[in-house]
């Protein structure tokens, strides 16, 4: 009897590990940012209370040519007016330069289809 339950117990984590690394793996990156928060009473008392929140931190995206750009999913998004101090071309008309964390994305601006990216171009 006492075989048969080490058997059971066994063969039942085997067969969940798996499925538990899976998961773990598959979740998603969290952040959490404490901060203190302070609140001045009628009574001239000092509350200090901490707050911490959760965030979920994206990772960084990959963009190519032809995919369609959405800003939601760039990390570190701006548009680079002074193109040349990055020494990029003058964007052709009706597209304008992004920066997606330190790639320089050309997308147009109608649209929002990439015509080029560039790798590293900002640092």
């Amino acid at each position: 009897m006492f075989k048969k339950i080490i058997m059971a117990l066994a063969t039942t984590t085997l067969v969940a590990s798996p499925i538990i690394t899976a998961q773990a793996q598959a979740a998603p990156h969290r952040q959490e940012v404490t901060r203190k928060v302070v609140k001045q009473k009628p009574n001239g008392r000092t509350v200090v209370k901490q707050k911490t929140t959760v965030r979920k931190a994206t990772p960084a995206r990959r963009w190519a040519k032809g995919q369609r750009f959405d800003r939601r999913y760039a990390s570190n998004y701006r548009v680079v007016n002074n193109y040349r101090d990055y020494r990029l071309s003058a964007p052709p008309r009706g597209y304008q330069w992004v920066r997606s964390g330190n790639d320089a994305v050309l997308i147009a601006i109608t649209s929002g289809i990439i015509g080029a990216v560039v790798g590293g171009a900002i640092r």
